[in-house]
């Protein structure tokens, strides 16, 4: 007579708890992340157009699609000036959005807002700290930001208000008013405008500086080496989890003919995976971001 078959008992689904693991993780992704979030598209030439990230304070044009030149200051300076749109793009987009956002939204907006403050602040810590004195090393003058500083200057006294504003209802979000915060953005409006023009072009005319690097010497080399290092890193040590995201989500590539469309020159699995995976921390706050993917998208609180 055969032994009797021994049945093994059937395992449940809850002793394999990577099993149900997965499925609530891929869940969480789709939720949480800005790859999934509706964007619908903005077409500038329609009728019904409402008013987008380019207003009220202008984008700026770059230097090499302006002039074709190729040298290390305007190609530095056309680097800063991409930087300075996606920076130009959320003040705008912060602007138009503030007196219409819905009292269950004000505490994203705010979180995107105070992201905005943080990517400027440190941005101008970080070329008073960093860039800037390297560049006056690699010209030896260090008369050349003169005029940048007191621009500098102009402006934060109205950022550090924006600032204290928005810290004041973070904590009780339903007392957030957009039109007082618009009203603060007015107060700086015109210094800052001024200044995120007028930096581009001061980087530009260094080409004709009297100690501007000779094409193809050494010096010429060093000088490029710093300004790609220091772009590289002022952005990422900002903020992988807000900064990062806030500045990948407000880049046009389809600016001046889709010109920049690749820039900044990050391998597109990464790109993706720091707008849809950094980005997830703070997901919420990306619906008020002005573009995704890379194109212009409507502004979530106009529509």
């Amino acid at each position: 007579m055969d032994p009797p078959v021994k049945v093994q008992p059937r395992r449940s689904i809850l002793d394999r708890p990577i099993l149900i693991a997965i499925p609530i993780l891929i869940g969480l992704f789709i939720t949480r992340s800005p790859f999934f979030m509706s964007a619908p598209a903005l077409d500038p030439a329609a009728a019904e157009a409402k008013p987008w990230a380019d207003a009220p304070i202008k984008l700026v044009t770059t230097p090499q699609y302006e002039t074709k030149k190729t040298d290390i200051f305007t190609t530095g300076a056309t680097h800063m000036a991409l930087l300075h749109n996606a920076i130009l793009r959320g003040y705008n987009s912060i602007y138009q959005q503030a007196p219409h956002v819905k009292p269950t939204d004000k505490s994203d907006f705010i979180g995107y807002a105070l992201t905005w403050h943080k990517f400027v602040a440190t941005h101008h810590d970080d070329e008073e700290a960093t860039l800037f004195p390297k560049v006056e090393e690699v010209l030896k003058d260090n008369t050349i930001w003169e005029g940048t500083h007191k621009e500098h200057e102009a402006f934060l006294g109205g950022l550090a208000q924006f600032e204290k504003y928005l810290r004041s209802v973070e904590a009780e979000p339903a007392k957030f008013d957009g039109a007082e915060l618009a009203k603060i953005m007015d107060g700086f409006q015109e210094p800052f405008d001024r200044h995120f023009h007028s930096e581009i072009a001061t980087i530009a005319a260094l080409a004709d500086h009297p100690n501007a690097p000779k094409p193809g010497s050494p010096e010429e080399a060093a000088a490029s080496a710093t300004f790609k290092s220091w772009g590289k890193s002022t952005v990422t040590k900002a903020g992988t989890l807000d900064v990062v995201p806030f500045f990948l989500l407000n880049l046009d590539g389809t600016a001046e003919e889709g010109a920049w469309a690749n820039w900044p020159p990050i391998p597109g699995p990464i790109k993706w995976g720091l707008v849809n995976i950094a980005g997830a921390w703070h997901s919420r706050w990306w619906k008020f971001s002005s573009c995704a993917g890379g194109r212009p998208r409507k502004l979530y609180a106009l529509q």
